[in-house]
């Protein structure tokens, strides 16, 4: 389990958050939803490490994330699968490059012929086998996306992290990416935390729902009790994104 107590962080004169306490459960589905700039994406830098807290802290394992030295923030990061907003792909690299890379840079002694085995898999699972010689700038939005989720398969993750997975696409392909976050989170039983603010992807994708409001969670719940809901923040943010 993912153990969040009283994360405050701020940048300069800008409270981000500002106490907010969450547990992400094994195997669960969450998506974290919010209006842009409420400290989504911050809240996800935190899990895996990137940012420290000014209070509070991050618990996975029964270790502070902020209080490992750097060797085991490494080896705790392995838990970890991130896909970035702009799937984060080198362009001088081809599919197979791209996706090979974090078992090119392991420690770990795979051989080429192994590498090319594992990123044909993962390919595969997001439904993108015969793109290995493909360079990003021949791919679609939303193809690129699955690539930087193939990425994020290939060392077999515990948890896979997702920050605004379909910004940028249009209502088609993000059908599609939310099914396929879905499916994988079914077809490998990881532990996904969706972070965006897309209510769309709350009913495609979401099996419990965090609602970030002033730098806390406002709300926690399923995606029905979050619908139904006559708070006031809710029912406005869900107007607003014309769910």
């Amino acid at each position: 389990m993912i153990e969040i107590k009283n994360l405050h962080k701020s940048f300069g004169s800008n409270k981000v958050l500002q106490g907010v306490n969450l547990d992400i459960h094994p195997g669960e589905t969450l998506v974290i939803i919010g209006r842009s700039g409420c400290g989504k994406s911050v809240l996800l830098k935190h899990i895996v490490g990137l940012l420290n807290p000014d209070e509070g802290y991050v618990k996975l394992k029964d270790k502070i994330i902020s209080e490992l030295p750097q060797k085991e923030l490494y080896e705790i990061r392995k838990n970890f699968g991130f896909l970035f907003q702009g799937a984060a792909l080198f362009d001088s690299m081809t599919v197979e490059e791209n996706v090979s890379l974090p078992l090119v840079e392991s420690k770990n002694a795979f051989s080429k012929n192994e590498i090319k085995k594992i990123v044909i898999e993962k390919l595969e699972l997001v439904g993108l086998k015969d793109a290995l010689d493909v360079k990003p700038a021949e791919l679609s939005g939303g193809m690129k996306k699955r690539v930087g989720l193939a990425r994020a398969l290939v060392t077999n993750p515990e948890y896979i992290l997702y920050d605004e997975p379909t910004t940028g696409l249009d209502p088609i392909m993000s059908d599609s990416i939310d099914s396929l976050i879905k499916e994988l989170s079914e077809k490998i039983k990881v532990t996904t935390v969706v972070v965006t603010h897309d209510m769309y992807s709350v009913k495609n994708v979401a099996a419990k729902v965090a609602m970030m409001h002033e730098g806390k969670i406002h709300f926690y719940g399923t995606p029905d009790e979050m619908l139904s809901s006559k708070d006031a923040v809710i029912v406005d943010f869900i107007k607003r994104t014309g769910a």
